[in-house]
Protein backbone atom coordinates (compact mmCIF):
# COMPACT_ATOMS: atom_id res chain seq x y z
CA UNK A 1 0.00 0.00 0.00
CA UNK A 2 1.89 3.28 -1.22
CA UNK A 3 0.72 5.26 1.88
CA UNK A 4 2.84 3.16 4.21
CA UNK A 5 5.61 3.08 1.88
CA UNK A 6 8.90 5.30 3.88
CA UNK A 7 10.06 8.72 3.06
CA UNK A 8 13.40 10.36 3.83
CA UNK A 9 13.80 6.85 5.62
CA UNK A 10 12.07 8.34 8.88
CA UNK A 11 8.35 9.06 7.67
CA UNK A 12 5.68 7.66 5.61
CA UNK A 13 3.92 9.00 2.63
CA UNK A 14 0.71 8.95 4.43
CA UNK A 15 2.61 11.51 7.25
CA UNK A 16 2.53 13.95 4.55
CA UNK A 17 -1.23 14.16 4.16
CA UNK A 18 -1.79 13.64 8.21
CA UNK A 19 0.41 16.23 8.86
CA UNK A 20 -1.32 18.69 6.45
CA UNK A 21 -4.30 18.41 7.46
CA UNK A 22 -3.02 18.83 11.01
CA UNK A 23 -0.89 21.76 10.54
CA UNK A 24 -4.50 23.52 8.67
CA UNK A 25 -6.19 22.60 11.96
CA UNK A 26 -9.23 20.59 10.67
CA UNK A 27 -9.87 17.39 13.10
CA UNK A 28 -12.59 15.40 11.04
CA UNK A 29 -10.39 13.16 9.46
CA UNK A 30 -11.77 9.57 7.41
CA UNK A 31 -9.48 7.34 5.86
CA UNK A 32 -10.53 5.37 2.61
CA UNK A 33 -8.58 1.89 3.09
CA UNK A 34 -8.55 -1.37 0.84
CA UNK A 35 -5.73 -3.26 -0.13
CA UNK A 36 -3.28 -4.49 2.70
CA UNK A 37 -3.88 -2.05 5.23
CA UNK A 38 -2.53 -4.33 7.97
CA UNK A 39 0.91 -1.55 8.39
CA UNK A 40 -0.93 1.12 7.67
CA UNK A 41 -3.21 0.76 10.51
CA UNK A 42 -0.55 -0.30 12.86
CA UNK A 43 1.51 3.02 11.82
CA UNK A 44 -1.99 5.40 12.16
CA UNK A 45 -1.84 4.63 15.99
CA UNK A 46 -6.08 5.71 16.51
CA UNK A 47 -4.25 9.45 14.86
CA UNK A 48 -2.68 10.02 17.97
CA UNK A 49 0.38 11.58 16.60
CA UNK A 50 -1.70 13.92 14.83
CA UNK A 51 -3.86 14.87 17.68
CA UNK A 52 -6.90 12.90 15.77
CA UNK A 53 -7.31 10.68 18.60
CA UNK A 54 -10.53 11.89 20.17
CA UNK A 55 -14.04 11.37 21.51
CA UNK A 56 -15.49 12.94 19.01
CA UNK A 57 -14.33 13.92 15.88
CA UNK A 58 -10.50 12.91 15.03
CA UNK A 59 -9.17 9.57 13.06
CA UNK A 60 -11.56 7.12 11.23
CA UNK A 61 -11.28 4.22 8.76
CA UNK A 62 -13.42 3.46 6.30
CA UNK A 63 -12.98 -0.39 5.49
CA UNK A 64 -14.34 -2.32 2.63
CA UNK A 65 -17.86 -3.80 3.96
CA UNK A 66 -20.51 -5.97 3.36
CA UNK A 67 -24.40 -6.31 3.99
CA UNK A 68 -25.68 -2.83 2.99
CA UNK A 69 -25.36 -0.03 -0.18
CA UNK A 70 -21.70 0.28 -0.94
CA UNK A 71 -20.41 -2.84 0.00
CA UNK A 72 -17.41 -4.74 -1.50
CA UNK A 73 -14.31 -3.51 -3.15
CA UNK A 74 -14.01 -0.35 -4.62
CA UNK A 75 -13.17 0.23 -8.37
CA UNK A 76 -11.10 3.26 -8.51
CA UNK A 77 -11.59 6.74 -5.95
CA UNK A 78 -14.34 7.84 -7.21
CA UNK A 79 -16.42 4.73 -6.41
CA UNK A 80 -14.98 4.77 -2.76
CA UNK A 81 -16.54 8.31 -2.70
CA UNK A 82 -19.96 6.52 -3.88
CA UNK A 83 -19.35 3.37 -1.14
CA UNK A 84 -18.78 5.83 1.59
CA UNK A 85 -22.04 8.42 0.34
CA UNK A 86 -24.46 8.18 3.19
CA UNK A 87 -22.05 8.59 5.52
CA UNK A 88 -20.91 12.00 3.74
CA UNK A 89 -24.71 12.92 3.33
CA UNK A 90 -25.66 11.80 7.58
CA UNK A 91 -22.20 13.94 8.96
CA UNK A 92 -23.49 17.34 7.13
CA UNK A 93 -20.44 19.21 6.25
CA UNK A 94 -20.21 22.22 4.15
CA UNK A 95 -17.30 20.88 1.82
CA UNK A 96 -15.05 17.99 1.87
CA UNK A 97 -11.77 17.74 1.30
CA UNK A 98 -10.44 14.96 -0.73
CA UNK A 99 -6.80 14.37 -0.45
CA UNK A 100 -4.25 11.29 -2.49
CA UNK A 101 -1.83 10.12 0.27
CA UNK A 102 0.84 9.21 -2.10
CA UNK A 103 1.93 13.02 -2.75
CA UNK A 104 4.81 15.08 -1.02
CA UNK A 105 4.07 18.78 -0.17
CA UNK A 106 3.73 21.65 1.64
CA UNK A 107 -0.13 23.35 1.94
CA UNK A 108 -2.35 24.81 4.12
CA UNK A 109 -5.74 23.30 3.19
CA UNK A 110 -7.39 26.34 5.27
CA UNK A 111 -6.47 28.79 2.42
CA UNK A 112 -8.32 25.96 -0.03
CA UNK A 113 -11.33 26.40 1.83
CA UNK A 114 -10.78 30.20 1.48
CA UNK A 115 -10.03 30.38 -2.30
CA UNK A 116 -13.57 27.99 -2.21
CA UNK A 117 -15.87 30.07 -0.74
CA UNK A 118 -14.31 33.50 -2.42
CA UNK A 119 -15.35 32.09 -5.49
CA UNK A 120 -18.73 30.29 -4.09
CA UNK A 121 -17.29 27.29 -6.21
CA UNK A 122 -18.82 23.82 -6.20
CA UNK A 123 -15.48 22.24 -6.43
CA UNK A 124 -11.49 23.66 -5.98
CA UNK A 125 -9.04 22.05 -7.24
CA UNK A 126 -5.59 22.49 -6.00
CA UNK A 127 -2.78 22.80 -9.37
CA UNK A 128 0.40 22.88 -9.65
CA UNK A 129 3.26 22.84 -12.72
CA UNK A 130 4.97 19.98 -13.18
CA UNK A 131 8.10 19.25 -14.85
CA UNK A 132 7.28 15.71 -15.73
CA UNK A 133 5.35 14.26 -18.63
CA UNK A 134 1.38 16.21 -18.25
CA UNK A 135 0.00 13.29 -20.11
CA UNK A 136 0.41 11.11 -16.56
CA UNK A 137 -1.72 13.74 -14.70
CA UNK A 138 -5.01 15.18 -15.13
CA UNK A 139 -3.75 18.27 -17.10
CA UNK A 140 -5.97 21.58 -16.68
CA UNK A 141 -6.83 25.08 -18.18
CA UNK A 142 -7.89 28.13 -16.05
CA UNK A 143 -8.59 31.43 -17.10
CA UNK A 144 -7.08 34.74 -15.27
CA UNK A 145 -10.24 34.26 -12.93
CA UNK A 146 -9.24 30.69 -11.84
CA UNK A 147 -12.30 29.40 -13.31
CA UNK A 148 -11.13 25.83 -14.73
CA UNK A 149 -12.25 26.10 -18.43
CA UNK A 150 -10.77 22.39 -19.54
CA UNK A 151 -9.81 19.22 -17.50
CA UNK A 152 -8.25 16.05 -19.04
CA UNK A 153 -7.05 12.91 -17.66
CA UNK A 154 -4.23 11.52 -18.80
CA UNK A 155 -4.25 13.26 -22.12
CA UNK A 156 -2.44 11.63 -25.31
CA UNK A 157 -1.22 15.66 -26.05
CA UNK A 158 -1.54 17.83 -23.14
CA UNK A 159 -2.61 21.36 -23.82
CA UNK A 160 0.28 22.24 -21.19
CA UNK A 161 2.41 21.91 -17.42
CA UNK A 162 -0.54 22.78 -15.30
CA UNK A 163 -1.87 19.64 -13.44
CA UNK A 164 -4.77 18.93 -10.93
CA UNK A 165 -2.54 18.03 -7.32
CA UNK A 166 -4.95 15.43 -5.91
CA UNK A 167 -6.53 17.65 -3.76
CA UNK A 168 -10.24 18.60 -3.94
CA UNK A 169 -12.16 20.40 -2.36
CA UNK A 170 -16.02 19.32 -2.80
CA UNK A 171 -19.49 21.51 -1.95
CA UNK A 172 -20.41 18.64 0.36
CA UNK A 173 -24.27 17.94 -0.80
CA UNK A 174 -23.39 18.42 -4.35
CA UNK A 175 -20.52 15.93 -4.01
CA UNK A 176 -22.86 13.77 -2.82
CA UNK A 177 -25.82 13.97 -5.37
CA UNK A 178 -23.59 13.90 -8.16
CA UNK A 179 -21.99 10.37 -6.88
CA UNK A 180 -25.72 9.18 -6.84
CA UNK A 181 -26.58 10.83 -10.11
CA UNK A 182 -22.79 9.35 -11.55
CA UNK A 183 -23.50 5.83 -10.54
CA UNK A 184 -26.83 5.71 -11.56
CA UNK A 185 -26.14 6.81 -14.90
CA UNK A 186 -22.33 5.10 -15.72
CA UNK A 187 -23.98 1.72 -14.14
CA UNK A 188 -20.58 2.33 -11.64
CA UNK A 189 -17.88 4.91 -11.06
CA UNK A 190 -14.27 4.81 -11.31
CA UNK A 191 -11.75 7.24 -10.95
CA UNK A 192 -12.08 11.05 -10.32
CA UNK A 193 -10.30 12.14 -13.82
CA UNK A 194 -12.92 9.69 -15.35
CA UNK A 195 -16.10 10.74 -14.26
CA UNK A 196 -16.26 12.95 -11.44
CA UNK A 197 -14.30 15.89 -11.84
CA UNK A 198 -15.46 16.18 -15.39
CA UNK A 199 -19.02 16.30 -13.93
CA UNK A 200 -18.36 19.08 -11.97
CA UNK A 201 -16.01 21.09 -14.80
CA UNK A 202 -18.80 20.81 -16.99
CA UNK A 203 -21.03 22.90 -14.57
CA UNK A 204 -18.95 26.09 -14.95
CA UNK A 205 -18.26 26.72 -11.47
CA UNK A 206 -14.72 24.79 -10.62
CA UNK A 207 -11.79 26.79 -9.83
CA UNK A 208 -8.13 26.04 -9.26
CA UNK A 209 -5.96 27.17 -6.39
CA UNK A 210 -2.47 27.28 -7.29
CA UNK A 211 0.36 25.38 -5.22
CA UNK A 212 3.72 27.31 -6.07
CA UNK A 213 5.56 25.75 -3.96
CA UNK A 214 6.82 21.86 -4.33
CA UNK A 215 5.08 18.63 -5.16
CA UNK A 216 5.94 15.26 -6.82
CA UNK A 217 3.31 12.50 -6.83
CA UNK A 218 5.42 9.57 -5.51
CA UNK A 219 3.17 7.16 -7.20
CA UNK A 220 5.96 5.05 -9.38
CA UNK A 221 9.31 4.16 -8.66
CA UNK A 222 11.24 6.95 -11.02
CA UNK A 223 9.06 9.48 -9.30
CA UNK A 224 9.66 8.23 -5.92
CA UNK A 225 13.47 7.78 -6.50
CA UNK A 226 13.58 11.47 -8.16
CA UNK A 227 12.11 12.77 -5.30
CA UNK A 228 14.55 11.43 -2.22
CA UNK A 229 17.40 12.45 -4.89
CA UNK A 230 15.77 16.09 -4.33
CA UNK A 231 15.90 15.86 -0.78
CA UNK A 232 19.07 14.50 -0.58
CA UNK A 233 20.22 17.36 -3.02
CA UNK A 234 18.42 20.26 -0.52
CA UNK A 235 16.30 21.27 -3.86
CA UNK A 236 12.97 19.07 -3.06
CA UNK A 237 10.68 19.48 -0.31
CA UNK A 238 11.19 20.79 2.93
CA UNK A 239 10.95 18.36 5.88
CA UNK A 240 12.56 20.69 8.38
CA UNK A 241 10.09 23.25 8.76
CA UNK A 242 10.18 23.95 12.25
CA UNK A 243 6.96 25.89 11.93
CA UNK A 244 4.73 23.13 9.81
CA UNK A 245 7.25 19.65 11.07
CA UNK A 246 6.65 16.39 9.42
CA UNK A 247 4.23 14.27 12.67
CA UNK A 248 4.58 10.56 12.42
CA UNK A 249 4.42 7.77 14.27
CA UNK A 250 8.31 7.26 14.83
CA UNK A 251 9.86 3.46 15.03
CA UNK A 252 11.52 3.38 18.84
CA UNK A 253 14.95 2.46 17.48
CA UNK A 254 18.56 3.47 18.56
CA UNK A 255 20.36 6.21 16.99
CA UNK A 256 21.76 5.49 13.45
CA UNK A 257 25.47 3.89 13.99
CA UNK A 258 28.52 4.80 11.50
CA UNK A 259 31.37 2.51 12.35
CA UNK A 260 34.81 3.32 11.94
CA UNK A 261 36.00 3.08 8.28
CA UNK A 262 33.41 4.17 7.28
CA UNK A 263 32.21 6.32 4.44
CA UNK A 264 28.75 9.04 4.29
CA UNK A 265 28.22 11.38 2.02
CA UNK A 266 25.23 13.30 1.08
CA UNK A 267 22.88 10.23 2.65
CA UNK A 268 19.87 10.10 5.45
CA UNK A 269 20.42 7.64 7.58
CA UNK A 270 17.58 6.26 9.45
CA UNK A 271 17.02 5.29 13.17
CA UNK A 272 18.56 1.44 14.02
CA UNK A 273 20.40 1.67 10.88
CA UNK A 274 24.19 0.73 10.98
CA UNK A 275 26.52 1.49 8.06
CA UNK A 276 29.86 0.23 8.12
CA UNK A 277 30.66 0.19 4.14
CA UNK A 278 30.38 3.36 1.83
CA UNK A 279 26.74 5.30 1.84
CA UNK A 280 27.27 7.77 -0.87
CA UNK A 281 23.88 9.97 -2.12
CA UNK A 282 21.16 7.56 -0.33
CA UNK A 283 18.51 7.16 1.99
CA UNK A 284 18.93 4.14 4.56
CA UNK A 285 16.01 3.08 6.00
CA UNK A 286 15.44 1.87 9.47
CA UNK A 287 17.24 -1.55 10.80
CA UNK A 288 19.07 -1.69 7.45
CA UNK A 289 22.67 -2.79 7.36
CA UNK A 290 25.58 -2.17 4.88
CA UNK A 291 28.48 -3.96 5.60
CA UNK A 292 32.35 -3.33 5.23
CA UNK A 293 32.99 -3.50 1.74
CA UNK A 294 29.86 -2.76 0.31
CA UNK A 295 29.01 0.28 -1.60
CA UNK A 296 25.31 2.05 -1.99
CA UNK A 297 25.12 4.92 -4.28
CA UNK A 298 22.17 7.15 -5.47
CA UNK A 299 19.75 4.68 -3.68
CA UNK A 300 17.05 4.02 -1.65
CA UNK A 301 17.20 1.19 1.19
CA UNK A 302 13.84 0.16 2.68
CA UNK A 303 13.07 -0.78 6.03
CA UNK A 304 15.55 -3.96 7.46
CA UNK A 305 17.56 -4.14 4.14
CA UNK A 306 21.08 -5.98 4.84
CA UNK A 307 23.74 -5.24 2.19
CA UNK A 308 26.67 -7.98 1.92
CA UNK A 309 30.51 -7.57 1.62
CA UNK A 310 31.46 -6.84 -2.38
CA UNK A 311 28.10 -5.41 -3.26
CA UNK A 312 27.63 -2.59 -5.38
CA UNK A 313 23.90 -1.04 -5.20
CA UNK A 314 23.51 1.78 -7.68
CA UNK A 315 20.37 3.87 -8.59
CA UNK A 316 18.04 1.20 -6.99
CA UNK A 317 15.20 1.22 -4.44
CA UNK A 318 15.21 -1.92 -2.73
CA UNK A 319 12.53 -3.56 -0.64
CA UNK A 320 11.97 -4.14 3.15
CA UNK A 321 13.69 -7.03 4.64
CA UNK A 322 16.00 -7.86 1.26
CA UNK A 323 19.41 -9.42 2.00
CA UNK A 324 21.70 -8.71 -0.86
CA UNK A 325 24.40 -11.00 -0.51
CA UNK A 326 26.99 -11.13 -3.72
CA UNK A 327 27.29 -8.64 -7.23
CA UNK A 328 24.77 -9.79 -9.68
CA UNK A 329 22.23 -11.34 -6.58
CA UNK A 330 19.86 -9.93 -4.71
CA UNK A 331 17.16 -12.20 -2.00
CA UNK A 332 14.11 -12.03 -4.13
CA UNK A 333 13.48 -11.88 -7.43
CA UNK A 334 11.24 -8.44 -7.44
CA UNK A 335 12.43 -7.13 -4.24
CA UNK A 336 14.89 -4.71 -6.12
CA UNK A 337 13.88 -1.71 -8.26
CA UNK A 338 16.47 -0.59 -10.69
CA UNK A 339 16.29 2.50 -12.10
CA UNK A 340 17.67 3.23 -15.24
CA UNK A 341 19.12 6.57 -16.39
CA UNK A 342 17.09 9.85 -16.67
CA UNK A 343 17.18 13.28 -17.43
CA UNK A 344 18.45 15.24 -14.62
CA UNK A 345 19.58 12.27 -12.41
CA UNK A 346 23.31 10.36 -13.07
CA UNK A 347 23.87 7.74 -15.93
Amino acid sequence: MKPALRVAGSYRLIDVALSTIAHSGLDDVWIAEQYLPHSLNAHLANGRPWDLDRARGGLQILAPFEGGEGEGFAHGNSDTLWRHHERLREFGAECVIVLSADHLYTLDLLEVVATHARHDAELTMVTTRTDEDPSSYSVVEAAPDGVVTDFAYKPEDPAGDLVAAEVFCFDAALLVDALEELHEREDGLGDYGEDLVPWFVARGRTVEHRLEGYWMDMGTPETYWRAHMQLIDGDGARLDDPARPVLSAQPQLPPARVERGAEVVDALLSAGCTVAGEVRRSVVGPGAVVEAGAVVEDSVLLDGVRVGPGVHVRRCIVDEATTLTEPGTHGGSDRVTVLGPADGAPA
